[in-house]
């Protein structure tokens, strides 16, 4: 399976030094990188050397309709794109796009594990969860309306949403939410992280708007504050034995579960997303996208450099999946 993965998503990775670093042993890889801004979705393929804005063909579907390109989920050769004007798939990397829904306002797009067979995406709006049984061609309503949603995770049978109204779950893909719990301050949730084995070990972490990281190991039921209380987080990643905050003034490392946080860097701008877009297998590389630009580090968040967009408010950053994981250990 990893063979194939690397295969299909065209990913060449070779140990070798980075240009302008100053470092051996560095992954430099030809994957593709998608990136949204205000102004629509742009793409490289020299690993953010340089970027071209994403219109489509002259002869196909053109791109000029979307707005702010807010979502990105890639899968296989597909990519698919929510913005201020609707929702888009491409078949070829890019290349060419076809219309799937007029649905407008999308800021998260959540595809089934198992797309072929379970054609359910969910999209978050500005005004809450919306579920499309078709592949994302209509979309109906939710119990989940009238609130921003910011993230969106599908563990299973679980649905977890971080919204404007906290964390909430549900477990009949929309029909009910509990939350957002006991102990977690009132207000918008920006970000998340979920176990990897979130069905057996329901372990998650929260960074509410009001600041700092909350921790619950039930599920969502209760909460408890887990560090960085002066710091308001944009993102959160979780892999494996450390955890990692982007923070607006700071970027933090956990090596347990949030007891305890390492500064590693200033932080280069207000995060909006971050990405380790070769974990697990390489967890040095890293993007992240902030109202400044986009940056990259190549040592796990300890220094970063200048990855495109300068002085512009990048919304998100996305490449394709990176091979599963090798190891079957639980992670807490």
């Amino acid at each position: 399976m990893r063979r194939l993965l690397l295969a299909i998503t065209g990913v060449v990775a070779l140990l070798a030094a980075v240009p302008g670093s100053g470092q051996q042993g560095a992954i430099v890889t030809s994957l593709t990188l998608f990136a949204g801004t205000a102004e629509g979705l742009w793409r490289s393929t020299d690993w953010a050397g340089s970027w071209s804005r994403v219109e489509g063909r002259t002869s196909g579907v053109r791109l000029d309709g979307l707005g702010a390109a807010r979502a990105i989920v890639l899968i296989g050769n597909q990519v698919w794109l929510g913005g201020d004007g609707g929702l888009y798939v491409s078949e070829d990397f890019g290349e060419t796009w076809a219309p799937l829904s007029l649905t407008r306002g999308i800021r998260g797009l959540l595809l089934s594990r198992w797309p072929l067979a379970d054609p359910t995406v969910f999209a978050g709006t500005a005004d809450g969860l919306l579920r499309s049984r078709d592949g994302g061609r209509t979309f109906e309503a939710t119990a989940l309306s009238g609130a921003a949603v910011n993230r969106l995770e599908w563990p299973g049978p679980a649905l977890v949403v971080a919204c404007d109204r906290g964390l909430l779950v549900t477990k009949d893909e929309g029909g009910r939410f509990a939350g957002p719990g006991q102990g977690l301050p009132a207000g918008p949730v920006h970000a998340m992280a979920l176990s990897s084995y979130f069905s057996v070990d329901p372990v998650l972490f929260a960074a509410p708007a009001s600041g700092g990281v909350y921790r619950s190991s039930d599920g969502g039921a209760t909460w408890s504050a887990s560090g960085l209380s002066a710091q308001v987080v944009g993102d959160l990643v979780w892999l494996g034995p450390f955890l990692y905050a982007a923070g607006e003034h700071g970027f933090y490392r956990s090596q347990d579960a949030g007891g305890s946080w390492t500064r590693l860097a200033a932080s280069p701008g207000r995060p909006s997303r971050l990405m380790f877009p070769l974990a697990p297998a390489a967890g040095l590389e890293a993007f992240l996208a902030t109202d400044r630009g986009l940056f990259r580090s190549v040592d796990a968040g300890e220094h970063w450099s200048p990855a495109g967009f300068a002085g512009q408010d990048v919304l998100t950053v996305a490449t394709f999946p990176p091979p599963e994981p090798t190891s079957g250990k639980k992670r807490r």
